[in-house]
């Protein structure tokens, strides 16, 4: 999330392995059971990575529109079924295609791995994709906001697996038209989580739209829970259970 790097070096020893996989603008950190960890794991999922952004890739290159959209756009039957799944995702929550890069690439991940270990937790520039066996806590960082690393989301196995994403109009190098210091989304789908996060990011200019923010959140079919911090504000709904760190 750019809401926090939570998980980074904070994985339990003994019941969780961890480790980083880096492809272009795909930055993981992924923590696993350890008695799943492999010293071949890492490189797998390097080249699972490496296969969907090429297939992205190589569509957008004869097809840019839907690369650079902002708004919905048709499902393209020969794009890639990741990239179909970002456009559907992206239509339900009124942006591009491409506000769902990282959470897909997080879920496709995590999709991955859950082959091999029972958990697992893949953090993607901040998009997370986890199921755990343990209750879980994602804190939140909402940059200058004096709310900013004072909570966190518990995160109960029983929601699990579970895409937690932000987008953020004041932190971080993604693109947002708001000014949202925090805007959080819980979903079943990563992919959704994303898209969704950044919608909600996109319609907070000031802490009087953070009501209006989660009204258009709840219609969103898919979406479990949402919270916006914005300034010294906070509002949040549905299946979100907050801690203070």
């Amino acid at each position: 999330m750019n809401a926090t790097r939570v998980y980074r070096g904070a994985a339990d020893g003994q019941r969780l392995t961890s480790f980083t996989v880096t492809v272009k603008e795909s930055d993981l950190w992924i923590a696993v059971s350890s008695s799943a960890y492999h010293e071949n794991l890492p490189s797998a999922v390097e080249k699972v990575i490496w296969n969907r952004r090429r297939k992205i890739e190589s569509y957008l290159a004869l097809n840019p529109a839907p690369g650079a959209s902002l708004g919905p756009c048709p499902v393209d039957s020969r794009a890639p079924e990741l990239f179909r799944r970002m456009t559907r995702a992206g239509n339900r929550a009124g942006v591009g295609p491409m506000a769902a890069v990282a959470g897909a690439i997080a879920e496709e991940a995590g999709a991955y791995l859950l082959g091999f270990s029972d958990e697992v937790i893949v953090e993607n520039g901040g998009d997370i994709f986890l199921k755990v066996s343990q209750p879980a806590r994602v804190g939140i960082y909402a940059g200058n906001s004096p709310l900013s690393g004072k909570l966190a989301l518990q995160v109960n196995p029983s929601r699990a697996p579970l895409g937690v994403c932000t987008s953020s109009g004041t932190v971080g190098p993604s693109f947002s038209r708001g000014r949202a210091d925090a805007a959080v989304v819980l979903s079943a789908s990563t992919t959704l989580a994303d898209a969704a996060a950044t919608a909600l990011g996109n319609m907070v200019q000031d802490p009087g739209d953070l009501e209006t923010a989660l009204g258009f959140a709840r219609r969103i079919e898919g979406v479990t829970g949402a919270l916006v911090i914005c300034d010294c504000e906070i509002a949040a709904w549905g299946d979100v259970e907050l801690l203070k760190t």
